[in-house]
């Protein structure tokens, strides 16, 4: 065999991983796109027979309109990882581990860590209004089913608000199979948004259940902030954010302020308006950064609507109740 006949085998054998990587890509894209159909159907079924068997009511204009958020999203695609993860390609390049040399023990160490990644991401998503601005179109359905759990902001991207999720690269996973995982992570907790579904007993407090999701997706001010989990919630149990669904305490769902409108451009929108008149407002740098960055319903004078600030207030009227 000659020099160039030996480099060309030399190069073809160390391609067989790269190949066997990407084929992998393009099914578990192919997973997604399959598991798309799969999910709007479910919701439409779920739909027929909560309204014409069970006889319950069912809002189909709010279906249709977290239906057209999802067509909006679509859009953003374009949008390079390196806008929505920034960092995250310098940080592969400079990575310590090789996760090809760990087998079937990377899958594991992907999936940890991005459940890690993903509590934080999702806990800021709520505690910060940069995030929130974004993350409030999928809290902003007033019922709980099928079809909001593809109400998805079309911001998320342009706003790098996946930063967060830029060091798992240096454990040596690219941003694109960073990027696949967290679509997996989300495309499990689609069937969890159903309010039909009960309490699944030893379960709860492990996986995120449509009964621990349900908690998250509460207006009450007993539920706000909690159950940031992915797929499981022991990081909630970890950092002291897990709550259970308390029979004693009817979920209301949707923002605490409702939002009543069916137009996908301004549900997408809604949180935007609000933020640039506060931002035009502030008086100060720590203004500015308060309205920015602080805990949705931040105020510089302590009479916001934080979650602390309505926990306090109720714990006041309690008190004097």
């Amino acid at each position: 065999m000659n020099h160039s006949a030996q480099a060309r085998k030399t190069e073809w054998t160390l391609d067989i991983p790269g190949a066997a990587r990407k084929r992998t890509m393009n099914r578990l894209g192919q997973i997604l796109q399959i598991f798309g159909i799969v999910m709007l159907s479910s919701a439409f079924l779920e739909a027929l027979v909560l309204r014409f068997v069970l006889k319950r009511s069912y809002d189909w204009k709010a279906s249709l309109a977290s239906f057209g958020t999802l067509l909006g999203r679509t859009f953003t695609d374009f949008v390079p990882l390196a806008i929505a993860m920034p960092g995250a390609l310098w940080l592969y390049q400079h990575r310590v581990l090789e996760p090809e040399r760990l087998g079937v023990s990377s899958y594991l160490l992907l999936f940890l860590g991005l459940e890690f990644v993903y509590y934080w991401w999702h806990r800021i998503s709520h505690q910060s209004r940069w995030f929130w601005t974004h993350h409030a179109v999928h809290h902003s359905p007033n019922d709980f089913n099928l079809s909001a759990a593809y109400r998805l902001g079309w911001t998320s991207r342009i706003m790098a608000t996946y930063i967060i999720f830029s060091p798992l690269a240096l454990l040596g996973f690219k941003p694109v199979t960073i990027f696949t995982a967290y679509s997996l992570n989300l495309a499990y907790q689609f069937w969890i948004h159903a309010e039909w579904i009960p309490k699944l007993g030893p379960l709860e407090g492990i996986l995120n259940t449509p009964s621990a999701h349900r908690v998250h997706h509460a207006a009450n001010v007993e539920y706000l902030d909690s159950n940031f989990g992915g797929v499981l919630v022991i990081f909630d149990r970890l950092f002291g954010t897990y709550r259970p669904e308390r029979s004693d305490v009817p979920i209301r769902f949707g923002l605490v302020k409702p939002l009543e409108t069916y137009n996908p451009v301004k549900i997408a929108f809604h949180q935007f308006g609000p933020l640039l008149r506060d931002l035009k407002h502030a008086r100060s740098l720590r203004e500015f950064v308060g309205y920015l960055f602080g805990p949705p319903g931040w105020r510089p004078d302590g009479a916001g609507e934080t979650t602390a600030d309505l926990r306090r207030r109720a714990g006041m009227q309690a008190q004097s109740a």
